[in-house]
């Protein structure tokens, strides 16, 4: 099992990529601490681990919230007596437009996106670098390299690929490795209310992928195993786009435009 031993933290963990991460960290042997506001749905997916042998317990914690995760960190450390691995995953993605985004929304999306992120690994790099090694992996977005609206959000994760390149430079020398994903499309319940909208959402929105489908939780969770693992013991301070092929030109552009023709 490539986790054997290990002690993770995952925020968001309650549901989507978060919940994907967790049952698949416990499956190779991660003793996980699912951390989220849902305690329904953090439990659940540690009575999921359970149900299949696997360790994982709940810390209801707000991650955009200084002393909830200096409360967290020390509870997983009191109990496990350290962290190996954090996924720093928890987001919202509230708001289009930065006309219509009113400042309460965007310091919402920046505190649970991006201000999470710099207050969680603050919290265990200091743990990290006394034992000269451990595993950052950071939840970034398309959004965050190229305009696919949602603003406030896009430009949090924006700040997450840059804040996951400061920290894999600065921590590099004590064995940390701290590495993003920037996942495209992925069917979660983050999706829920314009599914409800428009049932054929995810339909339309397939079209633009050269796979011509969107993303699957799961697959998410299999690069994060990989750059929280050893195999990834060379990563660092890198960005794995993992998008279907969103960003890797615009085929259905071209093919409107040859039609024109």
């Amino acid at each position: 099992m490539r986790l054997s031993g290990k002690i993770a933290i995952i925020t968001g963990s309650a549901s989507g990529i978060g919940k994907a991460t967790a049952i698949r960290f416990a499956h190779e042997g991660a003793s996980v601490a699912v951390t989220d506001l849902n305690t329904a749905g953090g439990q659940s997916t540690v009575d999921e681990i359970k149900a299949t042998g696997g360790s994982a317990f709940f810390i209801e914690a707000d991650v955009s919230n200084e002393a909830s995760v200096v409360s967290m960190t020390e509870a997983v450390i009191d109990a496990q007596g350290r962290v190996d691995i954090l996924v720093n995953n928890a987001a919202i993605c509230e708001g289009m437009d930065v006309l219509d985004i009113a400042s309460e929304t965007w310091d919402r999306n920046l505190s649970v996106v991006l201000r999470s992120v710099y207050l969680c690994s603050r919290a265990v790099l200091p743990h990290m670098i006394t034992r000269k090694q451990g595993s950052i992996v950071n939840i970034a977005s398309v959004n965050g390299i190229t305009a696919v609206g949602n603003a406030a959000y896009s430009a949090a994760k924006a700040g997450v690929i840059n804040l996951t390149q400061n920290m894999a430079c600065s921590y590099g020398e004590y064995g940390i490795r701290v590495n993003a994903i920037a996942p495209g499309t992925i069917r979660t319940e983050i999706w829920a209310e314009r599914e409800k909208s428009n049932p054929n959402v995810f339909d339309d929105i397939a079209d633009w992928y050269p796979l011509k489908r969107v993303g699957k939780p799961d697959e998410i969770a299999s690069t994060a195993l990989f750059l929280a693992s050893d195999e990834a013991s060379f990563a660092t301070g890198a960005l794995f786009v993992i998008d279907g092929g969103l960003t890797a030109g615009m085929r259905k552009w071209t093919d409107v435009a040859m039609a024109s023709e």
